[in-house]
């Protein structure tokens, strides 16, 4: 339980950062902008570990044997990819429209894409983490939204770093226990 509100919380940097600017982009205080922004985001990082989890299913049982390498690998390459990603300048704009927000909502998902495919590997309830994950990115998103109007993007941004931190760490943490290290 305690590793999926981890990974919940790392996978939720990214939207929680463009929701923070997102935030920053609407004039005002915007209940309704800060619901509709959150689900987006909480949708897509809920259906996307599923997605990845039907794909790592099906080819599962030829690499068993290295399951906790590849859980390692992936989630310490998004990890990385995200603190690397921290210095790169996007523009946001403040629509929450169909055509704004499924772009991004992918984008800010992919990670969970890879997490699900991970979570494949791994004797992990797919439905039951992909709920929580989707509910902690909404709460985080819609938080952020109104964070938005009282913070600067630099508070945002670093938020990506400790995404990559805990996803790093967790990949080791899964290569260390079953390597019996831990």
């Amino acid at each position: 339980m305690l590793n999926i509100l981890l990974i919940g919380v790392a996978l939720s940097m990214d939207a929680f950062t463009v929701s923070i600017c997102k935030g920053i982009t609407i004039k005002k205080n915007n209940l309704k902008s800060s619901i509709i922004i959150s689900l987006y985001f909480g949708v897509f990082q809920s259906l996307m570990p599923i997605l990845g989890y039907i794909l790592g299913k099906s080819f599962s049982n030829v690499v068993m044997n290295y399951d906790h390498w590849i859980a390692f690998i992936i989630l310490s390459v998004i990890g990385i990819n995200m603190i690397r990603d921290y210095r790169n300048e996007e523009s946001y704009n403040s629509n929450t429209n169909f055509k704004e927000m499924i772009p991004v909502s992918i984008a800010t998902s992919i990670d969970a894409l890879t997490v699900g495919i991970t979570f494949s590997f791994l004797k992990v309830n797919i439905i039951y983490a992909s709920l929580i994950i989707g509910i902690i990115t909404f709460i985080l998103c819609f938080i952020g939204t109104l964070l938005g109007h009282k913070i600067n993007n630099i508070i945002g941004k670093k938020s990506v770093i400790l995404g990559g931190i805990i996803l790093i760490l967790i990949g080791l943490k899964i290569l260390l226990e079953h390597l019996k290290i831990i």
